[in-house]
């Protein structure tokens, strides 16, 4: 099988949805004359043409209102913001218009557009630059929140995105664009709400999704080492969430740690805590710990910002406490 970086991966997904069908078209920065500020859309230009792949101001409230108009007249609108930290301008048009349209118009008017783009730190870019909203975005019914890993998930993942009649939004990584991951030629589609359990194991439940599978892989290879074989498992997206899977491996490890790269109050890893503790109790032998960023602003400073982060001595730490294995 071939191996494709990750922003390859996303470029095929778009440019095979727009081959398929007509009413697909992507917009955003940079994304047609310059190729995409990641070069996610590079070469697309030349082939879709101007009317399809968009160039816009940078005023992301009116092209994301534009995205919602569009979408609720037809077409299927792949709207990109350059990161999700400037999404906070639009948002009153993702989740006032995009996510409560079909509800408020009583089922009359769906509303099938992609908001995509990268979230969360990637590298010195300071506190206005580095931050995590997949929960933001998971706390709003009538949206999906999709968070891939690898570029296998990626394609499959955007492509049901694209297809999907609900407003999804859609969060990459610049540190991942330029990771390499086997993609198949062969055209397929992942389910969104299917987690994926990508390591089996018998000891603890190591949870995570987006970059911080990185996070995860890396602590599960130095567990190994202590006798300790955990479960990994990517949820690839935050809303829905697959807690099926999520309780059948805490009833076989009897023991959960979840990684997530966004604040503590109110985050997905306290939602995956409440759902385990509810429906899995019994099963438990040690409390859920959540390895998560600092309640700060992240910092500029790059020990800092290693200090702030979920890092692989965090995870090992958790686990040996729920193990209670000697530190």
């Amino acid at each position: 099988m071939r191996q494709i970086q990750f922003r390859e991966a996303l470029r095929e997904a778009l440019s095979e949805e727009m081959r398929r069908d007509p009413r697909v078209f992507l917009m955003g920065e940079e994304v047609a004359e310059y190729n995409g500020a990641y070069k996610v859309s590079q070469g697309m230009l030349d082939e879709f043409g101007p009317e399809r792949v968009i160039d816009t101001p940078i005023a992301e409230l009116g092209f994301a209102g534009i995205g919602v108009g569009a979408a609720a007249n037809g077409l299927i609108p792949v709207i990109e913001f350059m990161t999700f930290n400037f999404s906070l301008v639009a948002i009153d048009q993702v989740i006032n218009s995009a996510a409560k349209l079909y509800s408020m118009s009583g089922g009359q008017y769906s509303c099938p557009i992609v908001f995509r783009g990268p979230t969360g730190n990637a590298g010195m870019l300071s506190s206005q630059h580095s931050q995590n909203f997949e929960n933001w975005y998971a706390n709003t019914p009538g949206l999906k929140v999709v968070v891939p890993s690898n570029p296998y998930d990626a394609k499959g993942l955007l492509k049901a995105a694209i297809r999907d009649p609900d407003p999804v939004i859609f969060m990459e990584s610049e540190l991942m664009y330029g990771d390499k991951g086997d993609v198949p030629e062969e055209e397929y589609i992942l389910e969104i709400g299917k987690a994926n359990v990508v390591r089996p194991g018998k000891h603890v439940t190591l949870v995570s999704f987006g970059k911080m599978m990185k996070v995860a892989y890396a602590a599960a290879d130095e567990l190994v080492k202590e006798g300790v074989e955990a479960e990994v498992i990517d949820l690839r997206s935050v809303r829905p969430i697959d807690y099926d899977t999520l309780i059948d491996s805490v009833k076989k490890t009897n023991r959960m740690v979840v990684i997530e790269e966004a604040w503590p109050l109110a985050s997905i890893s306290g939602e995956l805590a409440y759902i385990v503790q509810r429906r899995a109790f019994d099963h438990l032998d040690a409390p859920v710990i959540r390895i998560t960023c600092a309640d700060v602003p992240l910092p500029y400073a790059p020990t800092l910002i290693e200090a702030s982060l979920p890092n692989v001595a965090r995870v090992v730490k958790a686990v040996k406490e729920v193990t209670y294995a000697k530190a």
